[in-house]
This record gives C-alpha cells, structure tokens and sequence, in this order.
C-alpha cells in the first residue's frame, strides 16, 4: 500500500545522518544551522521564506550579517526599523521589502523581550510540538505554514529533543500537492484543500504527521516533476498508481 511504503521511506529518511544544508552557498548555510551561537539567524530565516525561492529567503541573514558587520542579536537590536528597511530596499534582500524588514525587525525584538536575547529558548526546555509552533506563531508575520515548516526541520534535521511530535504537519508547497495527487493520496479537486493534506498526512503517521513532508518535497523537485516525470527512477514506482495529468 502506498501510504505504508510513504512511512516507511520516511522513517528511513528521518533516521538518516546527514549534512545539514539548508542554503547551498556554505557561509549562509553556516550562519542558519549555528544554534548554538547564532540560534536567531535559525528563526530570522524562516520568518524570511515566503514568495521568494528558499534558497534567496534563507540567505537573507548572512546577507545582513556582511552589511552589518555583525550578527549578534545586541548588533541586531540597535537597529531601527528605518535603518532595516533601507537595508532591504537598497540591497534588494526581498520582493517586499518594506514588509520583511518589518517583520525581521520586529522578529528581533520578539527575541530580545520576550527569549532574553536568546532565541533557543523558543525549543529548549524539551516541549511539546504544539507549543513550539504556537512559540513561532506568536511572532509577527509567521503563519501556520512557517511555524510547522520551522518546528519540523528542527525536529527532523537538527534532531532537537520534544515531548511529542503529534502537531507537526506537513507544510503543503507545489511539491507536496503534486505527489500526493499523483500517489492517489488526494483527489485532483482537492490540490488547493490544505486541511485534507494535512489530515491525509496526520491518517499516514499520527504521531508524527510532518515526516512525510521532506520525502515528498524532494521526490517532486527531483523526480515527480511538473513535466516528463521520471517515473522509472522513483522509490515509489511499483506502488504508485502514477496519476498524472
């Protein structure tokens, strides 16, 4: 059955050691999974993807962190919102920038007044998953999509210790949507049904929803393509009933 073998493939997946690269370029990428010195450059990130590319969204705080000189959260903090906004402006860091300065700036402030400067806090006491997306949501501009994507790449790749894993769903991109109708996970109708993804997900593996996210994200950006998928190379060959139109 195909959702069994998705699981499974998952499991393995999730079991996997491997380098942790979130942006290929490897000092942006150096920055990102530093969360240990620079844990706010991990959630400064997150906060930055959406309607940009990740790999652009995710270099964002390496960008500031050359014009500044300094990526500290105290350097951070002193600067205004002005000051964020002409940055992003003139550096073109963004397609909205004005808003994403915004929302960087006031990420920080988040981080400084209510994590003491220290934005580990936000996962470290080992809680729950539904607390820390609701810890990520509590940020200004962070939607339910970005706080499950960011609690579930601490989970699955930086392996930080929770309680449960029950409130990490999949977060549902254009790779996500495309695999499970083609599996047969979903009807065609219901592409744009965030919730019956998200509950077809949580039916697979109820204990830990967001684990098929990365299988599938990456079977559809490498093999399950928009176009002349490359059926033959698929894990999932023999299983999947190949819906495609």
């Amino acid at each position: 059955m195909i959702e069994e073998q998705l699981k499974e493939q998952s499991i393995i997946k999730f079991n996997e050691k491997r380098d942790l690269i979130l942006v290929s370029d490897k000092e942006a990428n150096k920055l990102v999974i530093d969360l240990i010195n620079f844990p706010h450059a991990f959630v400064l990130a997150c906060s930055m993807d959406r309607q940009i590319t990740a790999e652009r969204a995710w270099s964002i705080p390496y960008k500031i962190k050359n014009i500044l000189g300094d990526f500290s959260i105290q350097k951070l903090s002193s600067i205004s919102l002005d000051e964020y906004k002409k940055i992003f402006n003139e550096n073109k860091l963004h397609r909205f920038n004005d808003e994403m300065a915004t929302i960087f700036y006031k990420a920080v402030k988040k981080i400084v007044d209510l994590y003491d400067g220290d934005a580990s806090k936000i996962w470290s006491d080992k809680p729950s998953s539904a607390t820390v997306v609701s810890r990520f949501l509590e940020f200004y501009g962070m939607g339910i999509k970005i706080s499950t994507m960011a609690t579930n790449i601490l989970a699955r790749d930086f392996k930080i210790s929770l309680s449960d894993y029950y409130s990490i769903d999949v977060s549902p991109d254009v790779h996500i949507k495309r695999v499970f109708k083609r599996m047969g996970l979903i009807e065609k109708e219901d592409m744009q049904n965030i919730d019956k993804i998200i509950y077809k997900a949580r039916s697979i593996n109820p204990e830990f929803p967001g684990i098929v996210d990365l299988t599938c994200w990456e079977l559809g950006r490498s093999t399950c393509r928009p176009t002349n998928p490359n059926c033959k190379k698929c894990i999932f060959k023999k299983q999947c009933p190949k819906i495609i139109e």
